[in-house]
This record gives C-alpha cells, sequence and structure tokens, in this order.
C-alpha cells in the first residue's frame, strides 16, 4: 500500500525512489512486523486468558511435566499471522501474484489451525480436528496453491524439473508428478513446524532461523545478475517475497519475545500450520525445494521421529525412542528444556548454513 502510494512521487520528490528497493522495504517491514508484535502481543494474551480461561491447549501424549502448563494460553499464532499481514499489505507490490499466493495459503492453513484449536480450547475434551481432516483441507490447500503458480506465474522457470543441491546439472524432470510434489512440500512443511511445537520456543526459534535463509533466497533468486553468478534459477517477481519474509521474521521475533521460556504464551496450530505452509509456498515458488529439506532440518528430523517410532511400533510392536517427537525422547531422558531449546536452535542453524553454502558449492 505504501509502496504503491508514495513510490509514484519519487518522480517530483527524488526521496521517495527508495521505495523501489526491495532491501529497504523488507527492511521496514521486518520492523513494522516487531513493533505489531510488541504492541499487540500483552493485548491479545489477556484477551486468550478471557476468552478460554479452562486452557486444553496441552497434548494428549506428552511428559507429565506439561501439565504444569496447563493454565498458558494458546492460539498465540494470531499474533504472527496479524504481525505477517499487515506489514506485507503496506510495504509489498501489491501487484505481484505470488505476494498473494503465499498470502492466501498463509491465512488458510492459518484457518485450519484456528478451526482446530477453537475445538479444543471451547470443548475440553475434544481432540479438534481429526488428523485425515487436517489433511483433506491442508491438500486442497495446497492443490488450489499449485494451481493458481502454474495458472499465474510470472517466470518460465517454474517447471517440472527440480534442482538438486551442491550439483550445478542434476535438475530432474518429474512430469505430472511435480503438481503432487509441490503439495507435498507445502503440506508436508505445514505439518512438520506443527510436530516441532511441543517446546518453548522451540519451533519458532528454527522458523526464524529458516525464514532469513529464505530471504536471502528469494532475493537472489528474483535477481537476475545474482541468478545467473550462483547458477539458480531466476524467478520473476519472486524477489518481491523477500518483503514477506522481512513480515514472518519480524512477527516471528515478536512472537518470541512472549514464548521464550517460560512461555507466555503458545502459537496453537493456527500459528504452526501456517507458518510451515508459507515457508513451504516460498520454497516452492524460489524453486528450493530440495534446500528447504537441508534448511529446514529440524522439521524433516522432529517428522521423521515419529514416522520412525509410528512404523516401529506397528511392525515390531517396540519404540525407537522414550517418546516422539524426538525433543520429548530428549526431556525423558533428563535434558531441563532450555538446554534441549538452545541446542535444538543450535542445530538449526547449522542447517541453514550448511543448505546456504549450496549456493557455492556446486
Amino acid at each position: 500500500m505504501l509502496y504503491h502510494l508514495l513510490y509514484p512521487l519519487h518522480e517530483t520528490y527524488t526521496i521517495f525512489n527508495v521505495f523501489k528497493y526491495i532491501t529497504f522495504r523488507t527492511t521496514y517491514a521486518t520492523l513494522t512486523s516487531l513493533i505489531f508484535s510488541f504492541i499487540l502481543g500483552p493485548w491479545l494474551i489477556a484477551k486468550l486468558k478471557q476468552r478460554y480461561p479452562a486452557n486444553g491447549s496441552i497434548r494428549e501424549y506428552v511428559p507429565e511435566t506439561h501439565h504444569a502448563k496447563a493454565k498458558t494460553p494458546t492460539m498465540g499464532g494470531i499474533l504472527i499471522l496479524i504481525s505477517i499481514f499487515v506489514p506485507t499489505l503496506l510495504w509489498a507490490n501489491l501487484t505481484n501474484i505470488y505476494i498473494w499466493i503465499v498470502l492466501g495459503v498463509t491465512f488458510c492453513m492459518g484457518i485450519i489451525g484456528l478451526i482446530d484449536d477453537h475445538l479444543k480450547l471451547k470443548h475440553i475434551g475434544q481432540k479438534g480436528l481429526t488428523i485425515t481432516q487436517k489433511l483433506i483441507w491442508q491438500s486442497l490447500v495446497g492443490f488450489t496453491a499449485v494451481f493458481l503458480l502454474m495458472y499465474f506465474s510470472l517466470s518460465d522457470k517454474l517447471t517440472t524439473s527440480v534442482p538438486v543441491p551442491f550439483f550445478k546439472d542434476i535438475y530432474p524432470n518429474l512430469g505430472w508428478l511435480y503438481l503432487l510434489f509441490w503439495m507435498l512440500v507445502i503440506v508436508g512443511t505445514s505439518n512438520a513446524i506443527n510436530l516441532t511445537d511441543g517446546l518453548d520456543g522451540l519451533a519458532i526459534g528454527p522458523v526464524i532461523i529458516a525464514t532469513l535463509a529464505f530471504l536471502i533466497l528469494t532475493y537472489l533468486s528474483g535477481h537476475v545478475k545474482f541468478a545467473q553468478y550462483l547458477m539458480i534459477p531466476h524467478i520473476k517477481g519472486s524477489g518481491e517475497l523477500t518483503i514477506f519474509c522481512g513480515s514472518m521474521l519480524g512477527a516471528s521475533l515478536g512472537f518470541l519475545w512472549f514464548n521464550a521460556y517460560p512461555a507466555q504464551v503458545f502459537m496453537g496450530d493456527i500459528g504452526s500450520l501456517a507458518l510451515g505452509g508459507a515457508l513451504g509456498t516460498i520454497a516452492v515458488i524460489s524453486k528450493h525445494e530440495l534446500l528447504l529439506v537441508i534448511i529446514g532440518g529440524v522439521f524433516v528430523m522432529e517428522a521423521m521421529s515419529v514416522i520412525i517410532q509410528v512404523a516401529s511400533f506397528k511392525l515390531s510392536g517396540k519404540r525407537v525412542f522414550r517418546m516422539a517427537p524426538i525433543h520429548h525422547h530428549f526431556e525423558l531422558r533428563g535434558w531441563a528444556e532450555p538446554k534441549i531449546i538452545v541446542r535444538f536452535w543450535i542445530i538449526a542453524i547449522i542447517f541453514a548454513l550448511i543448505g546456504l553454502s549450496a549456493l557455492k558449492l556446486r
């Protein structure tokens, strides 16, 4: 909005020429998001406590120590979404279709999470949406996003070929399976972050790190000279997603202020599903789908621990971990919650650095 209102004035007042630059708008989108989070956070937390005084947000299969957190309000993802949407609408070029597709996925995934959270909180003892219901609605959102991307793509680089990290000449062509692959990236990332959200600040830390990495990647993919130099696909128009990433970065940092141990609020499914959907969609548009697997290594690790645990128990009747997702395994081994959180953040940084190194190691 500010871009459309103020940038046209650059012909009369040259100072408004700064609105042309993605770096300038990304910086102020991040700051705007942070400010919104700090201002809105205390009020929203108070409203959530008032709205849902009998909190039923604690999951069924968690260590006993988690039951002490039963009165901590959830649905803090509302704060994240508001702090993403407002700055993005203020600072982004709203004629860019990619901005609207990512906002749409984020909003729709958030609505799915909102319904799930509301059912669990309003009717204590109810488990919310079933896994099947969630997957059906998430897949519908993912399919719609994929269809819109294929139909409205601004770049001919959004093809059925997949760039393989660390290899400059390997682009396997998936054909029509690519549509399913895109859906899997969006839906899978959404659920992986949801599984990671089990300790105070555990999920939002790696989200911040992954978002910062994709802020860099979207800027590079949208810049023709940088893309050519690094030999990555140049996706025309994807650079504008840098503003969205800046808003998401600021919103996540602002939420961490209230979610850091001991948490004043949990993000709930409304936050985790929305953030995962956003990251997955950004990875698809920027053509860094496989790089997301590396950069989001903590999310992959958490999701795989659940898959391994379930498969092992069904096949052999034995559990590989004391409890899944894997962060609960370390809790039951006696690790203090803050130690698990910080160590997982460190691992997330390592994964992100390895992922970014793939831009040059080819």
